[in-house]
């Protein structure tokens, strides 16, 4: 499925179809929370910490693919993220975008 962030797919005519999302809640290894901790000390990249949010990026766009797939989409626009704290050591990332059928 072929998914953009822009609002327009050139050469490409198709109708909307609605919102795809999917979405994923990630919590922190209490391991690499401690290794991460000592980082803090000293600065530089908590390189567990993006590699987690890479995956929870990863799971939801997969998430979202699925449920376009769902409706008879082709393809997604507009693709989009947000992300919240949903607890302390816990942060949802959702991807979303408009689900369009090509003519």
């Amino acid at each position: 499925m072929l998914v953009v962030t822009t609002e327009h797919i050139p050469g490409k005519e198709y109708e909307l179809i609605g919102l795809a999302l999917g979405s994923t809640i990630q919590s922190k290894n209490i391991g690499h929370d401690i290794g991460q901790s000592f980082k803090t000390l000293v600065g530089g990249e908590l390189k567990s910490y993006t590699a987690m949010m890479e995956e929870a990026r990863n799971i939801a766009i997969q998430r979202m693919v699925n449920h376009a797939g769902s409706m008879g989409a082709d393809a997604i626009v507009n693709l989009r993220f947000a992300t919240s704290a949903i607890m302390s050591g816990a942060a949802e990332v959702m991807a979303y975008g408009t689900a369009v059928k090509f003519l």
